[in-house]
């Protein structure tokens, strides 16, 4: 089983056109555990998961420890296409698993791998369909399954749940839960506090920097939450 990825956030701070996103933001994150990151719309959080995959300049330092070859998954929270392009949820996936043009088909060996992971989230049978055509929770699921490959032993989700059907979310949280017991790390901003008291092993509130970190059951209190998010 692969180890998930340790990371280790410190004095991280941001600043982007003269504004202060994020200041001194600590942080661990242990192997194999659910992470999830709330706070208000603007606190930041999107921002700090930006400052993990080095997608903007930021201070401080970010250490990322693992056994094997760093493999990092991302489901963000929406995709924006054009959703007239003529794309199939196959040739999609296709696209990020080999390096050809998609127009070329697919070998054997990425078919393969296309049709186990569209089984894995129950959309084989919706193969054909275009892009632009499915559900909000379907394209959730084929977000998370072009995540999935290679497996990933960090998976990062920006409130994949947004806009989709609770059917749709038990689907998501069976995935998570299989993916924690292989071992992998997963960092998820959600916003359904009962849901991150339910599954996360820890949580952080990040409101411009850290509000409270530590045990859900144990961090997540009516009184805190009512003065962060009012």
């Amino acid at each position: 089983m692969k180890k998930g990825v340790e990371l280790s956030l410190k004095n991280v701070s941001l600043n982007l056109g003269g504004n202060q996103i994020l200041n001194n933001i600590n942080v661990d994150i242990k192997s194999g555990e659910i992470h999830c990151l709330i706070g208000p719309n603007g606190g930041g959080k999107s921002s700090l998961i930006k400052c993990m995959l080095s997608l903007v300049p930021f201070e401080g330092e970010i250490k990322m420890s693992y056994d094997e070859d760093k493999v990092i998954g991302y489901v963000p929270q929406n995709l924006d296409f054009d959703k007239t392009l003529p794309i199939t949820v196959e040739d999609f996936l296709a696209m990020t698993f080999q390096n050809r043009a998609a127009f070329f088909g697919m070998n054997k060996e990425t078919r393969l791998k296309v049709d186990e992971l569209l089984r894995k989230i129950d959309m084989y049978y919706k193969k054909d369909r275009m892009l632009g055509s499915l559900s909000g929770g379907e394209l959730q699921r084929v977000l998370l399954a072009q995540a999935l490959h290679p497996q990933p032993n960090l998976l990062i989700l920006d409130e994949p749940f947004s806009g989709i059907d609770t059917v749709c979310e038990n689907y998501f949280l069976g995935i998570i839960q299989k993916l924690k017991k292989e071992g992998v790390t997963i960092i998820w901003i959600h916003h359904n506090l009962k849901q991150v008291i339910d599954i996360a092993d820890k949580v952080t509130c990040i409101k411009g920097t850290v509000m409270f970190s530590g045990v859900p059951r144990e961090e997540i209190v009516e009184e805190r939450i009512f003065d962060i998010f009012s």
